[in-house]
């Protein structure tokens, strides 16, 4: 069976699923993204996902031409579509086709996009092993600029980040923001553990507000973990007991070191495990939103 991608309210073979290459989405990165994972035929968290899509459009002023609870049909329709066991979603809003210039009121027809497909994931000996870290010397972009917590098409500041880890023999690298301070990774956000107190940088240090990240958080909070948002310095990270990276395709995932460092033993840790223990038995249970979105949302 041939692959299909939803666009624009109809399911088409991939070979006819096209833009225009005037899409603002392509000549200026304009437009907003989720990704999501797909366990057993189920997608995980897909309320949550959407409901930061219809946020991300909001905060640039890009009107999503369908309502919440009909992207999400159109997700599930997709995923039907393509047989997904476990795999990913990417969902895709663009401003739509206009003239070379910058000017939103001469474009018009907002794409909207739904793939499935399966996805590459980390290797196994990483999760086991654990994940080495060099912080790159490519920051996270001002908040005052573009907000980060906006998961637009423009990823830029984080692909150049990711070739300096790559180049360095690393899958991920940390980001440090403006100030100096621990921001997040590339595509992941970033927790320490310090005498059993589980640590992440706020939202006001220039992050991506994750999804898998507040899931987490929540996790540990029920487990009775004392959990805390405030900033950080890479000597935060150098002096902790424990590190753990949380993303849609990390999940989560313990790092052993930072810059050549090691991070407490160098293994990874009891708190982390757990941690990730839970969220497997999470993704067993399909997560924690059910049903239909409110249109609320919108």
């Amino acid at each position: 069976m041939s692959s299909k991608v939803y666009i624009n309210g109809a399911l088409v073979p991939v070979a006819d699923a096209k833009v225009s290459v005037f899409d603002h989405g392509l000549l200026y990165g304009d437009g907003v993204f989720e990704g999501i994972r797909v366990y057993g035929a189920k997608v995980f968290l897909l309320n949550e996902h959407v409901r930061r899509l219809y946020e991300s459009a909001r905060a640039i002023f890009l009107e999503i031409p369908i309502t919440p609870q009909e992207m999400v049909d159109a997700v599930e329709e997709t995923i039907a579509a393509n047989q997904i066991g476990d795999g990913y979603v990417r969902l895709v809003v663009t401003r739509g086709a206009g003239t070379l210039g910058l000017d939103i009121r001469k474009t018009s027809n907002p794409q909207v996009i739904v793939i499935a497909d399966t996805i590459t994931l980390y290797p196994r000996e990483i999760y086991e092993q654990g994940m080495k870290l060099i912080t790159a010397s490519t920051i996270r972009n001002h908040p005052g600029a573009v907000n980060p917590r906006i998961k637009s098409l423009n990823y830029l500041n984080n692909i150049l980040a990711k070739i300096e880890g790559t180049n360095a023999g690393c899958v991920e690298a940390l980001m440090l923001n403006h100030k100096g301070e621990v921001a997040e990774c590339t595509g992941d956000n970033i927790f320490v553990i310090k005498d059993e107190v589980i640590v992440t940088p706020p939202t006001d240090a220039g992050i991506l507000e994750g999804i898998t990240r507040n899931v987490v958080m929540r996790l540990a909070d029920d487990a009775g973990f004392v959990v805390v948002e405030q900033p950080m310095t890479r000597h935060d990270i150098y002096t902790a007991d424990e590190c753990f990276l949380t993303g849609t395709a990390a999940e989560v995932i313990p790092v052993v070191s930072l810059d050549g460092r090691p991070i407490g033993s160098g293994t990874p840790g009891p708190i982390t495990l757990e941690l990730l223990d839970l969220f497997q038995t999470l993704k067993e249970q399909g997560g924690f939103d059910n049903g239909d979105i409110d249109d609320d949302d919108e």
